[in-house]
């Protein structure tokens, strides 16, 4: 076989392929079972892999693609560029390779502070979410809304597990003071819930014993009657004394307990409108004595108006209940009657005392000794003929004797 050669490669005539790599022939190889145009387009297809290779890499510089990732390509492809068994420029890939590289001091220099960057926001955003989770456990365990604060740590703890998935890297340092500090925060969460809701179970447990201990005196009082009112309500304001629970027992307890009190009422008020039908009697008799009461003059003879008073209340109580809706009524028209044999009385003690008929008398006197006075000045100013002072006369005339009828009526 002769020797065939062109710009980068050499065949000669036992069939090994040469390469001329930077003005240097190199053996790379022969391929006896191929042909020498098929071994040709071989090696050339491995110059063109090269070559696609390095295309894509200068095309993910461009793109501005992750820095480090190129990096690590173009190191790669240095090694494989270093005597490939292939047949191309050669050298053209390498200077390509490597202005790719020197091309990424820059673009290291900008990945790196941006890398600083978003370290120190996710450095902030995971103390963020550990502040937010000692907040939560810091909380008066009988104060928190679980359900709310467990959804809350939930999604703490997911943004968490998202940011440690993030490119944004934290020291490792601060990554564990920060997870430990999550997790101390977390597992006091879950503490102080658990104690909560077994204290609630507790509570719940008590509560329904008490609960059902009180619905089975109450359906013993209903056997009982209306006379159980009182009672019940006893029973009622014990009720109301226990935690509020919010369960379905609760519910069919309060059920049955209501359904309790509603039967004693309930004979409460049959009782009453009985009471109410059987004591119109007794109404009708203290309707008369209300008019007997009425007509008492304790002016005429206050010790018989007395004497008089005290037969009714004695008849009034002789007499009994009447229906509730008259109560009031009656009681308010005897009251009045009572008043006013009482206001006479002292009103009377009052004018008898001594010491104020000496106040009256001596009022008396002076007003009888100012109108008689006057009255000789009235005629004094007549026989004058002196308009003015007979107006005078005359006005200051009518006021003491004004005065001497009010005196004389309270005496």
């Amino acid at each position: 076989m002769s020797t065939i050669q062109n710009e980068y490669s050499r065949v000669d005539e036992n069939g090994n392929f040469y390469v001329l790599d930077a003005g240097v022939e190199r053996l790379i190889g022969s391929q006896p079972a191929m042909t020498v145009d098929a071994a040709l387009a071989f090696y050339t297809k491995k110059y063109e892999d090269l070559e696609a290779s390095v295309r894509l890499l200068e095309q993910r510089v461009k793109a501005k693609a992750d820095v480090k990732s190129i990096q690590k390509s173009a190191q790669k492809l240095v090694g494989e560029l270093e005597s490939p068994a292939a047949i191309g420029n050669l050298q053209s890939l390498r200077d390509r390779v490597t202005a790719v590289s020197g091309s990424l001091t820059g673009l290291l220099e900008e990945a790196a502070a941006k890398q600083a960057v978003a370290s120190a926001e996710a450095l902030v955003a995971r103390e963020a979410i550990v502040v937010a989770a000692e907040a939560l456990a810091a909380k008066d365990p009988q104060k928190v809304n679980y359900k709310t604060g467990s959804a809350k740590m939930l999604e703490l703890f997911t943004t968490w597990q998202t940011l440690q998935k993030s490119p944004a890297k934290v020291s490792k340092a601060k990554a564990d003071e920060l997870w430990q500090r999550f997790s101390k925060a977390r597992n006091t969460f879950d503490s102080n819930k658990r104690q909560f809701f077994s204290a609630q179970d507790t509570l719940v447990k008590a509560s329904k014993n008490a609960k059902s201990d009180l619905v089975a005196k109450a359906e013993a009082l209903a056997e009982t009657g209306a006379e159980a009112t009182s009672a019940y309500k006893d029973l009622l304001a014990a009720w109301k004394a226990l935690p509020k629970t919010k369960t379905k027992a609760d519910d069919s307890l309060w059920a049955k307990f209501k359904a309790a009190g509603d039967a004693i009422y309930a004979a409460k008020s049959e009782k009453m409108a009985a009471d109410d039908i059987a004591f119109k009697a007794n109404l009708e008799v203290k309707m008369a004595l209300l008019e007997e009461a009425e007509k008492i003059d304790p002016s005429k003879d206050l010790a018989a108006a007395k004497t008089a008073m005290q037969s009714i209340q004695s008849r009034w109580e002789k007499a009994g209940k009447v229906p509730r809706d008259s109560i009031k009524k009656i009681e308010d028209r005897l009251k009045a009657v009572e008043s006013k044999i009482k206001s006479f009385e002292a009103d009377l003690w009052r004018k008898s005392d001594p010491a104020t008929v000496d106040r009256t008398n001596s009022v008396r006197t002076q007003l009888e000794t100012s109108i008689a006075k006057l009255e000789a000045d009235l005629e004094k100013a007549k026989s004058g003929g002196d308009a003015k002072k007979i107006a005078d006369a005359t006005d200051a005339l009518e006021t003491k004797k004004a005065w001497l009828a009010v005196v004389i009526a309270n005496s």
